[in-house]
């Protein structure tokens, strides 16, 4: 008896590790795709998965099913650790009925869910699916529900990130669509709610699924997606290099690493030129901040008048927002508030420290932004930073204009501390469009218009445009200067290490979706 059951174990796990079969695997390979045992050996650290729940299998017959079905029903699960700290990890097998969700592939897609919320660490969803098992019918939709409910719940709980590593489509988007984070790998990844020939049949329109639903869609236009890699190796080396700055959960403050401190704020001058019109790359400004190849961007192709990402101070990690002059001056508009109003708060549910470079003209104005509702995305932005409550620095490195000003982390809207640099210039608007309005009438009857308009903007400028008025208010803790950046940021965050915030007693907030 012993034997023919221990016989039968292993027959049914290697029937498990073998998926949909040789075959199967083979046309996988061929199509530039892993499998997924061999996504979450990548992912992993060598040797530490424990699979659960490898012999389940779907209980339906009907529709040849039978015939198909194999133990572990399309999904591979388990947990193990990525650089010694322990995840949870479900793995679509594409070689089983096509990825399809069914009834149990979603069950254990759950239960692994619960088990990262009960033990408080990172959850990870390779998702390669044909989408729901059409054969199981609403048992198979319903799976989709409960990973909703689950991922709901998790949000701000455990960091959640999905992998896209092939079709993910229909109701399978919406998982992936509320986690943390999602990867894609160029060529295989496609999310789309629907199809080709199904936007051809409502709609008339003739599209394919790269144009519905690949990378460059979502890396540069939806948004949807946050980080983007050619091959599936590098994806994966991705996500192991995410959660290094990652805590486990919102218990825990992030792991600190070694790294190479090094202090170039002395570039500074040579980066950011002092006139206001001309541009610079915000990035280059960062690298003089965090150690030396520790920023970890994020959307890097969406929205780029916006730089977000992670970065490394002393070995901490801190979460980094900045307007980027080199894109449409850094005005913000309705897709750059989106994306810093998601990183602020995911950063707060972390216990991650945020430093905002500003250097900001405006609102991006214009009948377009209007109609796309630039007023309820910038409102993100507010809502955002008025609610963190992690440590707050900020430094206003040239411009800092009106309502923008405001939204960027701003004294009145609760930074614990803010910086300005010498050619810092905080105010309603620059001083161009200040003078149209202030001396309108003066302007059109004066001799000489140019010579006129010249001694007002200089007037205008001693009054205003510098960070010095702002300093006597209290609006600004200190007019710094460039060497003195790196360790100013440096100090002000060891100083806010103990910061606690006492919020107010209530379900949730509102914020302006």
């Amino acid at each position: 008896m012993w034997q023919e059951n221990i016989k039968e174990v292993e027959r049914l796990r290697e029937k498990s590790r073998e998926g949909g079969g040789q075959a199967r695997i083979d046309t996988q390979h061929k199509a530039g795709k892993l499998t997924a045992r061999e996504r979450i050996n990548l992912l992993l650290d060598q040797g530490s998965f424990v699979e659960v729940n490898g012999l389940v299998e779907s209980r339906i017959d009907d529709f040849g099913l039978d015939k198909r079905r194999v133990p572990g029903d399309g999904v591979v699960t388990g947990y193990g650790t990525v650089n010694g700290r322990t995840v949870c990890v479900a793995s679509e097998d594409f070689t089983v009925i096509g990825g399809t969700s069914g009834e149990y592939h979603s069950m254990k897609i759950c239960r692994m869910q619960d088990m990262a919320l009960q033990m408080k660490v990172p959850f990870i969803a390779i998702n390669d699916s044909g989408g729901a098992r059409i054969e199981e019918g609403i048992s198979a939709l319903s799976g989709y529900g409960e990973m909703f409910l689950r991922n709901t719940k998790a949000s701000g709980v455990i960091p959640q990130i999905a992998v896209i590593v092939g079709p993910c489509s229909g109701g399978a988007c919406y998982s992936p669509a509320i986690c943390d984070f999602i990867f894609m790998v160029e060529k295989i990844s496609k999310m789309f709610i629907t199809g080709p020939k199904v936007v051809q049949s409502v709609l008339g329109e003739v599209t394919t699924i790269e144009e519905l639903g690949g990378t460059a869609v979502h890396a540069h236009t939806s948004g949807v997606s946050h980080f983007t890699y050619q091959n599936e190796q590098e994806c994966f080396a991705g996500v192991r290099r995410l959660l290094s700055y990652l805590p486990q959960n919102y218990l825990e403050k992030p792991p600190v690493l070694a790294g190479k401190p090094v202090d170039r704020s002395s570039d500074i001058p040579q980066i950011v030129p002092d006139n206001p019109r001309r541009p610079y790359d915000v990035h280059q400004v960062i690298d003089t901040m965090v150690d030396e190849g520790s920023f970890l961007e994020i959307q890097k192709d969406f929205a780029a008048n916006a730089v977000i990402g992670l970065g490394r101070i002393d070995g901490e990690s801190v979460g980094f927002v900045a307007n980027q002059p080199n894109f449409i001056g850094g005005s913000l508009d309705c897709d750059s508030s989106d994306k810093i109003a998601r990183f602020i708060r995911f950063c707060d549910c972390f216990n991650i420290p945020l430093v905002t470079l500003v250097d900001v003209p405006a609102f991006m104005p214009g009948k377009e932004q209007e109609a796309k509702g630039i007023i309820r995305h910038g409102a993100k932005i507010l809502y955002a930073y008025s609610e963190a409550t992690v440590p707050k620095i900020s430094l206003i490195m040239r411009k800092a204009y009106g309502g923008a000003y405001i939204a960027m982390n701003s004294k009145s809207m609760g930074a614990d501390v803010v910086y300005a640099w010498p050619i810092a210039e905080v105010a309603v608007m620059g001083a161009d469009g200040a003078i149209s309005i202030i001396w309108k009438k003066q302007l059109a009857q004066a001799e000489d218009p140019a010579r006129f308009t010249e001694e007002k903007i200089e007037e205008y400028q001693d009054l205003f445009m510098n960070p010095f008025i702002a300093a006597k208010r209290g609006y600004v803790d200190d007019v710094i200067l460039p060497e003195e950046t790196r360790g100013k940021i440096r100090a002000a965050l060891d100083f806010l290490k103990t910061k606690q915030v006492q919020a107010p007693q209530k379900k949730h907030g509102n914020i302006p979706l």
